[in-house]
């Protein structure tokens, strides 16, 4: 069975390439008509369409089992108005609708403004981007291990030159809207340089939580109080290849281990080829391991995206997982998208 599915995917995807070879004219005029009526600085419409096949080489559950399932199925709409106050409302209808972003701003300047409402806290780089932009189909392990991918409370950031932050302050109860009168302080800080050949960021990233039983991300674990977030993250782009690595380590009192410290540690590391102006090939290396728990998971995943319009792309993505049991397992994904 697994020949045979791959058989399909393979043929699937090189008819999907080898017609856009075919298709000389780069020309997309219903694309830029769409645009233009619907992207604009004081209104934005974007809509996001994902459609996902997940298959694991064991019948079980790992990477969500053998089956067909929806991506992420979003509307968003952004603009800047009058004195350069800015809005943002991002909905999800994939099973009940609900709220993803929901903000407020000022904009100085590039280099200083302000947001508040519900949106991502910048505590990861690979938690930063659109489920429509990531490298990958999945984010690294520790995004959903240690961090609530929503937060509410308000934000300062921005980008100079060579220098960028970002500094919040949040209920550190994720999108529940629920509050002990205690906050969570989130702090990133990077430097950028111009290389020859490439652009390099480097930077860190901090927060300290002070919510009492505060689940931690999706560990099954929860903070008595007074929980801390630290580590470091690398970028490099240029025009042939791209690299990305993230080191963020967390240490609290569990609620479920009578008290004790526990420490997560992630780590991960990107590497990526990019082919053509539609094609890159990446592989990544993901780290997450427990001190108290003492356990450890390695996932290595190898990638390829293709973009066949500018709306339209795809992706597939081969996952293998070791752990320290040597339950060692292997997937399949793969996923069409619309994004506008």
């Amino acid at each position: 069975m697994t020949k045979i599915l791959l058989s399909f995917i393979v043929m699937a995807l090189v008819s999907i390439t080898g017609a856009q070879a075919q298709q000389h004219d780069n020309s997309e005029p219903l694309a830029d008509q769409l645009t233009e009526r619907l992207k604009s600085d004081v209104f934005s419409l974007g809509i996001l369409s994902q459609s996902v096949f997940t298959f694991s080489f064991d019948d079980d559950n790992f990477n969500g089992g053998r089956a067909f399932d929806l991506g992420a199925q979003r509307v968003d709409m952004r603009g800047t108005l009058d004195g350069q106050f800015t809005y943002r409302m991002q909905m999800d209808f994939r099973r009940n609708t609900s709220i993803m972003n929901a903000e407020v701003g000022y904009k100085y300047s590039n280099k200083f403004r302000v947001v508040a409402g519900a949106f991502k806290p910048f505590t990861s780089i690979d938690l930063d981007p659109g489920p429509g932009d990531t490298d990958f189909l999945n984010r690294a392990q520790h995004v959903g291990a240690m961090m609530n991918s929503r937060e509410i409370g308000l934000t300062a950031l921005g980008d100079g030159e060579n220098f960028s932050y970002r500094i919040g302050m949040y209920n550190g109860t994720g999108l529940s809207r629920q509050n002990d009168n205690r906050f969570m302080y989130t702090g990133r800080f990077a430097y950028k340089a111009d290389l020859d050949g490439g652009l390099f960021e480097g930077g860190i990233t901090a927060f300290y939580d002070m919510t009492r039983n505060s689940p931690v991300g999706n560990s099954g674990l929860n903070s008595v109080e007074d929980r801390v977030l630290y580590g470091g993250h690398v970028k490099f782009d240029s025009d042939s290849f791209f690299a990305r690595a993230e080191l963020l380590q967390t240490r609290f009192d569990a609620v479920q281990l009578a008290g004790e410290e526990e420490t997560i540690t992630g780590f991960f590391g990107t590497l990526g080829y990019i082919l053509d102006e539609k094609n890159e090939v990446l592989g990544r290396f993901d780290h997450l391991g427990y001190d108290l728990l003492d356990t450890n998971t390695n996932l290595f995943t190898l990638g390829w995206n293709h973009q066949a319009t500018r709306m339209f792309s795809f992706g597939v993505n081969l996952l293998i997982e070791t752990n320290d049991d040597d339950d060692n397992r292997a997937g399949l994904s793969g996923q069409m998208q619309f994004q506008f």
